[in-house]
């Protein structure tokens, strides 16, 4: 067993996803954190100052915490075994591939190189960074433009926002977060307005010049700005190019991904691909259950088809949003009459405070059966939250069985056992 790896380990999660996202976003809630305090009687920082942060302190940080969990990873394969060749390998055929200029052959070829994000053709997107550049910034811009409107844009532009830099979010749609339930997408996108992230919908960048005091953004549509710094977040493309995989009889979709059947098999047998570079569901626990599936058909004897359904999710913008299931808009396609229970709330934490922050929860049931599939937050911890109703809309729970739960009191999560009213078609 071998492992080609050209750069570090633990691909986009770990380096320049999930992980620093994560860390970034505790940052950016300090500051709302210290401003709640002061209404249970807290006075932060010396002699009442205001907090102050330090961007420098926070990149050295998260640096030395990145550099820990390459080392770990690495151990973890040592320890197993795995052969580590450094370096890109390239195919040569179905049982071949090359290493620095060496040739190895395998039995199995596995590809998980995940994806890369994309910057549009426009005219000054040289000026443009990505989420990549984005961990590594020597210092916080005044003004930033956050470009796209799914889950990568807005956590950044509340990263951004929380941390104090003027931000605004553009995005060439009509509502945020496309695919997911169109409420939470609404929802977000008044809480991110009222924390103070500017929101440009339908608005779609045409060309960036660079200028002495700044870059100037033109839109398509409607009037440009000038920012400091221009961040798109418009989506990635799979890792495909010039790895030999159609030399060797590998068949790729149009955006590059590899076509893969329900057991991660490509067009050739003895290639599969798994994770971001296949396009199917481009999440880290994701692509690891796909090589556990993966390992089973393999190396077990026991042929795993792919699980893609009630994956849970979580976007951490400020509010979190989390998700699980099916939204309404593809519920009703599929399963025709729904009863939708929703509820919308000031938390408790919030009512000592000036904050007027609203939670979000919505159950979407299948009528027919009275099954919950579909169940969907807005507000602090729902990531946390919703990991547990998952496992309740994986075992095709029934509303009633989620009112038979006793509720933990006072929590936001009992909300989900406790709703009763139908919401109004």
């Amino acid at each position: 067993m071998a492992i080609a790896e050209s750069d570090l380990f633990g691909g986009t999660c770990v380096n320049v996803g999930c992980i620093p996202k994560k860390l970034f976003s505790y940052a950016a809630h300090f500051r709302e954190d210290f401003e709640i305090a002061r209404g249970f009687g807290w006075n932060v920082g010396t002699n009442e100052a205001e907090p102050r942060f330090d961007w420098a302190t926070l990149l050295a940080n998260k640096d030395r915490e990145i550099a820990r969990l390459n080392g770990v990873y690495e151990n973890v394969l040592k320890k197993a075994g795995v052969e580590i060749i450094r370096g890109r390998a390239t195919l040569l055929g179905p049982h071949e591939i090359e290493i620095n200029g060496k040739k190895h052959t395998a039995k199995h070829i596995l590809v998980a190189t995940g994806s890369w994000p994309t910057i549009p053709q426009i005219p000054g997107r040289e000026h443009a960074i990505t989420s990549n550049e984005a961990f590594h910034l020597e210092r916080l811009p005044r003004r930033a433009l956050v470009v796209g409107g799914g889950y990568i844009a807005v956590e950044f532009a509340s990263i951004f926002n929380g941390l104090g830099v003027q931000t605004t979010l553009a995005y060439r749609g009509a509502s945020l977060l496309r695919g997911f339930d169109k409420e939470l997408g609404a929802h977000l996108a008044e809480e991110m307005a009222q924390k103070g992230v500017s929101i440009l919908l339908n608005a779609n960048p045409s060309r960036i010049d660079q200028q002495s005091s700044g870059l100037k953004v033109s839109f398509e549509s409607q009037a440009g700005g000038e920012f400091d710094l221009v961040m798109f977040a418009t989506g990635r493309k799979p890792n495909t190019a010039n790895l030999g995989l159609e030399k060797a009889g590998v068949k790729l979709a149009a955006d590059g991904a590899v076509i893969v059947d329900k057991y991660s098999a490509s067009s050739v047998d003895s290639i599969h691909a798994i994770g971001d570079v296949t396009n199917r569901i481009n999440l880290t626990p994701v692509a690891t259950a796909e090589a556990m599936w993966l390992a089973k058909t393999l190396f077990r004897g026991e042929p795993t088809a792919i699980d893609h359904d009630n994956v849970p999710t979580a976007v951490f913008a400020n509010p979190n949003v989390a998700t699980v299931g099916l939204p309404e808009e593809k519920a009703r396609e599929r399963f025709g009459a729904l009863d939708i229970y929703k509820t919308s709330f000031r938390a408790l934490k919030l009512t000592m405070t000036g904050k007027k922050e609203r939670s979000f929860m919505k159950l979407v049931v299948d009528r027919a059966s009275q099954r919950v599939v579909g169940a969907h937050m807005i507000g602090p911890d729902a990531g946390e939250i919703i990991q547990g109703v998952a496992i309740a809309v994986k075992l095709g729970a029934t509303k009633a069985q989620f009112d038979a739960t006793i509720g933990i009191h006072p929590t936001a999560a009992e909300e989900f056992v406790t709703l009763r009213e139908k919401a109004a078609p």
